[in-house]
């Protein structure tokens, strides 16, 4: 089971209202999530405690540059961001690098799984 794991301070809030269903991460990461793929969504510092919110199923995973992202994606990474840039400067935080337009990310489409148990 892989997780995809979220900053609490960042996304928290747009993950427990159903407001994300993707995420763009910083370099090739076409190995590890493929479409199918269940996942837990947690949230959490890293190397830290982490927090299940919910399983989820990868629905599609792209590989492209930032300049490639479409504005709805850039959207869909955080509903408060516009731009390219917006974007840019929340990778630089989050893994504290220098990142550009140019720099390969990749996008990853997920939906809840919504668990069902058997009346008794």
């Amino acid at each position: 089971m892989f997780a995809l794991n979220f900053y609490s301070e960042y996304y928290e809030d747009v993950l427990r209202n159903g407001r994300k269903s993707l995420t763009i991460r910083l370099g090739d990461k076409s190995n590890k999530y493929q479409a199918g793929t269940l996942v837990w969504v947690t949230i959490g510092a890293r190397f830290a405690r982490r927090m299940r919110l919910f399983t989820a199923i990868v629905d599609r995973v792209e590989v492209k540059t930032i300049d490639q992202l479409s504005p709805r994606e850039v959207q869909k990474e955080n509903p408060e961001f516009r731009t390219v840039e917006d974007l840019v400067n929340l990778l630089r935080r989050i893994y504290s690098e220098d990142v550009s337009v140019e720099d390969t990310v990749t996008v990853i489409h997920f939906s809840p799984v919504d668990e069902y148990s058997l009346p008794d």
